[in-house]
């Protein structure tokens, strides 16, 4: 069966508001011509399905579990067997809300690692209002990096920014604390020093160093980074917008005069704010292992999972593998 005729196996029961979200996201895939099978239980834990094919899966791996132990241990798992659906050719991409690092060591144990990739990284798109999102690659895989790693990350996130959002020569830059090439730890002077050699010339173009106040000003198409520091950089601005947000909404209220004020502002407001919902990004993606992998938010609505389903499915039919595979593939 060719990619575009297979389904996506969706993780029934990973996530926070698993399974009844997760199923309710499945069917709504559905409705939208998106193949699907869920993968869990079969005992009626979740509840009325639709139709949908289930493919069965006793245990399931809780957010609070240790996550190489719980894929170990646990192989009868959801998120486990989601795994294997894609290694063994009955699913095209899997996608889970559950357990990141889980998700992470399921796809990596079972789908294997992709020809020369020294380390899979998390590609998680980043919203820039009027425009493309920029893509922060590694966001919390591997803590600890080595500069050839990050070159292989912007190699990598390249070539899944070129099939995601079709830009021909993507614009690649490496997180640092000054935009001069002298800035930085020494991680990020080495790396500095090896994407100026050229690795990237056949997949985009590396425009040097940006600061973390340019992850959400379109600066960069891909932003390159450790996973500590990505992971810290992504939450860092996820509870700034939460802030934000929860500072808005108190002033709006305040007074009669905010309130009656905040009823002309809300539409545009909501208008401005849509690109920052990470609901329609469709998760992040596991770069580096075979096969397509999302990694969705813990907390993921129907929404965020029908969107989730829609990017697995496309960019599987659209080889990304492959893809990813001949971007660290060595030249010559």
């Amino acid at each position: 069966m060719q990619p575009d005729d297979l389904p996506v196996a969706l993780d029934a029961m990973g996530g926070d508001r698993a399974p009844e979200e997760i199923v309710a996201g499945a069917l709504e895939a559905r409705e939208a011509g998106l193949p699907v099978v869920l993968v869990g239980p079969v005992d009626g834990r979740l509840g009325d399905v639709g139709g949908l094919e289930i493919l069965p899966a006793s245990e399931v791996i809780e957010m609070k579990d240790d996550p190489g132990r719980a894929v170990r241990t646990k192989k009868d798992s959801s998120l486990v067997r989601a795994a294997e659906a894609v290694r063994d050719g009955r699913a095209c991409a899997m996608v889970s809300a559950g357990n990141t690092g889980a998700t992470m060591a399921s796809a990596l144990l079972r789908m294997g690692r992709l020809p020369g990739v020294s380390r899979p990284c998390i590609a998680t798109p980043l919203p820039v209002p009027g425009g493309s999102p920029t893509v922060l690659v590694d966001a919390g895989a591997n803590a600890d990096c080595q500069p050839e790693w990050l070159v292989q990350f912007a190699q990598m996130g390249a070539a899944f920014y070129r099939e995601r959002y079709g830009a021909s020569r993507p614009k690649v830059a490496l997180l640092s604390i000054g935009e001069e090439s002298s800035k930085g730890n020494q991680l990020a002077k080495a790396t500095h020093e090896a994407l100026s050699a050229g690795p990237l010339a056949d997949l985009g173009e590396f425009i040097g160093n940006v600061e973390g106040r340019d992850l959400l000003a379109g600066e960069a198409d891909v932003v390159v980074t450790d996973g500590f520091t990505g992971n810290v950089a992504l939450k860092a601005l996820e509870g700034s917008l939460r802030t934000f947000m929860s500072i808005l909404g108190e002033v709006m209220s305040a007074t009669p005069e905010t309130k009656a004020a905040s009823e002309v502002l809300l539409p545009g407001l909501l208008e401005a704010a849509a690109p920052l919902d990470p609901e329609a990004t469709g998760g992040a993606m596991l770069l580096g292992v075979d096969g397509v992998c999302i990694i969705s938010h813990g907390s993921s609505s129907r929404r965020a999972v029908l969107n989730a389903i829609r990017v697995g499915h496309d960019l599987a039919e659209r080889g990304l593998s492959g893809k990813v595979a001949a971007a660290v593939r060595p030249k010559g």
